[in-house]
């Protein structure tokens, strides 16, 4: 699906040398007498230091490295540079980068040459095809090796939560969609994925994937979160950490910490103020982290642009040192997401100008400095801090040895440079790749209505299908500016039209736009459409009225949900709700598709249409997955790893909650002022066919709190007409405990493929840390006493229950 023609070459050049004979570049070889059969002479000396040799060990290495390095070098590799037409001007090397600051070295260069969506100043010809990048790459890295003192090699950074950030790269869903997919092992195969296409790029380190927990879907970042369990995204964040690092790529996770629940859901130049208690910071939004840290061996992390309990993230020594490293046993090197450190002064004002910003958060632990301004920005004051004896000289020493440590890890100073380059033209956006993206539009999707059994459509029983509503033909909600940029992208309406092909007519219209010019005042309240919508809905009507079938796809684009898009209301946005309206009035059958990036308020359309399916920002192939999915050719099975609250006026109404939080008020859950339910629990889906759980078997059930594992075991069987997939959910309830625990927790998942008739038995085992819980003294133990197991459906739908008992 690579859609860009190749671009003609410049003259390349083979480096004679036995170490860099299988590396390309753009320009002509040089005669640079550095590079030996196993060692590269860095520094110049013409003998092999330490840093040097392969054969030392690294914190040898490292430490030679750093005894050699003046203050100037080792400022510079405490800050990104920018790639090509962010900050860094120039696609390639050229003479004036020797005047530069970077020609004592850089810590990083990120999105360099990689061609961004919506971003026409980062165009380059060395985007595509991807064997032209990898040689680009090694041009800039061959500046760094060959033309500064100590030749220490650049990490290139680069994002990647759907995919690759690079042009042509292959293009995943929305990380909503992702976890809506409940599938670990399709999570590690797309961090392998973006792994292997960053790897041949030339990249060395992808910022991903998110681990923020979107319990506030107000928030605009939501569509880029996993959910809103802690245990749900810690295991796909742990998936993707693992398969990202085995190929030889740093994985950054973010946004370090608390970064998704700023007061009262506001982005955009907000993130501030989180209302979490300590022991919910714990419990919940740093058990992402803390995983991924201690359990996938974590590279990478950004520091957020926050504050907690006062004190912003990018300068708290608590944070960045006494957590991360000192608790946790962090080894890599973290990076400020972009402005979090002038945001100490210019959001939080805890510091007077920027020069005290980089005080506070080089002292606080902070390696990395990353924004879109030069470099030098940062590099200067630090200098001068360090000179005016208030930074410490070892403090440097310390922030440099963990971004050396990382360089060193990745290879960096044995082989710099991208091996074989050509084949980068084949493995990224490959066919087994393109396998990858459609199984993940597939399995994102969730069946959250089915109540006549519309669904799924024989192919020619409606001979005219109408496909409207402002998301029938749009694409852009699956092009992402942290994700691959010209890529195809296949809509609702193509993937119908090209699905049912001749054997019906599948006409358009557009229905409405997704907002209109009294957005976002229709927030507030209802405004009846103008003119230009009104029209729209009456063409609409008009289509309908020929047609058999309904299909009509709204929710968001990325104008109402992303960064800076938080909103005051969950309910469609603009006049969707009244298209639905009136082709429901029609009397044609009707299925309605949700393509938005957080839960949606859409109590008329549940209590109206029949059929709803939830496809997210489902990615290049999903216009083909939700024609599979409405057509019977794919039977949807992912659930909700998010609560859909019926109002904005619940929140926060989340999972998971503690107990009696989400209570009614004397009537059972609808009460005398308030609903208190929700309109979709998490882990709810449906599908086409039904499944039945039994015999449950836990063993032990009764043991000591120093036992070592327990299994729970059950069976599930298919015993409907279709194929299907089910999530098996397994959660633990501590029946009476030290402190106020949460109704249910999430222990243990497993998503099955079973056909029709078929069962299979399956296992999950506990380990102490699922059975425990932070005592008064914020110690983790785990109590003594009962606790229920539940193994369902969703969080509300339990199939099997039984106890544990811990002596």
């Amino acid at each position: 699906m690579k859609i860009k023609q190749l671009i003609p070459l410049l003259i390349i050049g083979a480096v004679s040398y036995n170490t860099v004979s299988a590396q390309e570049f753009i320009s002509k070889k040089r005669k640079v007498k550095i590079y030996h059969d196993s060692w590269i002479d860095f520094n110049k000396n013409n003998k092999k230091d330490i840093y040097e040799d392969p054969a030392k060990s690294i914190d040898s290495r490292i430490n030679n490295l750093v005894e050699q390095m003046s203050l100037d070098e080792k400022t510079c590799q405490m800050a990104t540079l920018y790639g090509f037409g962010r900050v860094l001007q120039d696609e390639l090397p050229n003479a004036d980068w020797k005047n530069r600051v970077y020609k004592d070295g850089i810590g990083n260069i990120d999105e360099h040459l990689n061609g961004l969506a919506y971003h026409k100043s980062a165009e380059t010809e060395y985007s595509w095809p991807p064997s032209n990048h990898a040689k680009a790459i090694n041009e800039v890295q061959r500046f760094f090796v060959e033309d500064t003192r100590l030749g220490i090699p650049v990490d290139f950074t680069n994002e990647g939560i759907r995919g690759l950030c690079h042009d042509g790269a292959t293009s995943f869903p929305a990380q909503i969609g992702i976890g809506s997919t409940w599938d670990k092992d399709l999570v590690s195969e797309i961090g392998a994925i973006t792994g292997k296409e960053a790897r041949v790029l030339g990249y060395t380190n992808v910022y991903s994937p998110i681990l923020d927990l979107a319990r506030d879907p107000r928030w605009g970042r939501t569509v880029e979160c996993y959910g809103e369990d802690p245990y749900l995204v810690s295991q796909l964040g742990l998936n993707m950490v693992k398969s990202l690092q085995a190929q030889n790529i740093v994985s950054t996770a973010k946004h370090f910490a608390v970064y998704s629940a700023p007061k009262g859901g506001r982005d955009g130049d907000a993130r501030t103020d989180p209302h979490i208690t300590e022991r919910e910071m714990h419990e919940i939004y740093l058990e992402p982290f803390r995983t991924v840290v201690q359990e996938g061996g974590l590279k990478g992390i950004m520091s957020s642009y926050n504050d907690y309990n006062g004190i912003p993230v990018t300068g708290s020594h608590y944070f960045l040192t006494e957590l991360l490293r000192d608790q946790w046993g962090f080894k890599g090197y973290v990076v400020s997401d972009s402005w979090a450190v002038g945001g100490l002064n210019g959001r939080h004002h805890v510091a007077e100008d920027f020069k005290e910003t980089v005080y506070l958060s080089v002292m606080a632990g902070l390696n990395v400095r990353t924004n879109f301004s030069p470099a030098e920005d940062f590099i200067l004051p630090l200098r001068e801090l360090v000179e005016e004896g208030r930074i410490p000289m070892r403090v440097i020493d310390d922030r440099v040895k963990d971004v050396l440590r990382v360089k060193f890890e990745l290879g960096l100073f044995d082989s710099p440079y991208v091996n074989k380059a050509k084949e980068a033209d084949a493995i990224v956006h490959g066919a087994e790749s393109e396998s990858t993206a459609l199984k993940a539009s597939r399995e994102s999707l969730v069946l959250l209505k089915n109540s006549d059994n519309l669904l799924p459509i024989k192919v020619g029983a409606f001979k005219n299908i109408l496909v409207t509503g402002p998301n029938a033909k749009a694409i852009n909600h699956s092009i992402s500016r942290y994700g691959p940029s010209n890529v195809k992208i296949q809509s609702v309406y193509e993937g119908i039209k090209t699905f049912v092909g001749d054997k019906a007519n599948v006409n358009f219209a557009q229905g409405c736009d997704f907002y209109d010019a009294n957005w976002p005042k229709s927030e507030l309240y209802s405004i009846a459409p103008d003119e230009v919508q009104q029209n729209y809905i009456n063409e609409a009507v008009k289509e309908a009225e020929k047609s058999d079938l309904i299909v009509v796809a709204v929710g968001d684009n990325e104008d109402t949900v992303g960064e800076s898009k938080s909103r005051t209301s969950l309910d469609l946005p603009g006049n969707q709700l009244d298209l639905i309206k009136a082709l429901y009035e029609t009397g044609k059958p009707v299925v309605v598709v949700l393509i938005n990036g957080r839960p949606m308020s859409i109590n008329w359309v549940d209590d109206h249409i029949s059929s709803i399916i939830e496809a997210w920002f489902p990615g290049e192939y999903g216009g083909q997955a939700i024609a599979e999915a409405i057509f019977g050719v794919y039977n949807p099975g992912g659930k909700l790893s998010i609560t859909f609250p019926r109002t904005a006026g619940q929140i926060p109404f989340n999972f998971p909650y503690k107990r009696s939080s989400q209570k009614g008020q004397g009537k059972g859950d609808i009460g005398q002022t308030r609903i208190n339910t929700a309109l979709y629990p998490f882990g709810y889906g449906l599908s086409y066919t039904t499944f039945e759980y039994s015999d449950l078997k836990i063993t032990p059930d009764n043991t000591s709190e120093d036992f070592n594992s327990i299994s729970v075991s059950f069976k599930l069987k298919n015993t409907g007409e279709y194929e299907g997939d089910e999530v098996a959910q397994l959660y633990i309830q501590d029946e009476f405990a030290s402190v106020v625990t949460y109704t249910k927790l999430l222990k243990g998942f497993e998503r099955v493929t079973l056909k029709s008739g078929e069962e299979k038995e399956i296992t999950i085992m506990l380990n102490p840390k699922d059975l425990s819980l932070l005592n008064p003294e914020m110690e983790r133990v785990v109590d003594p006493g009962k606790f229920n197991v539940f193994v369902g459906s969703s969080s509300e739908d339990d199939r099997l229950t039984g106890q544990i008992i811990i002596k």
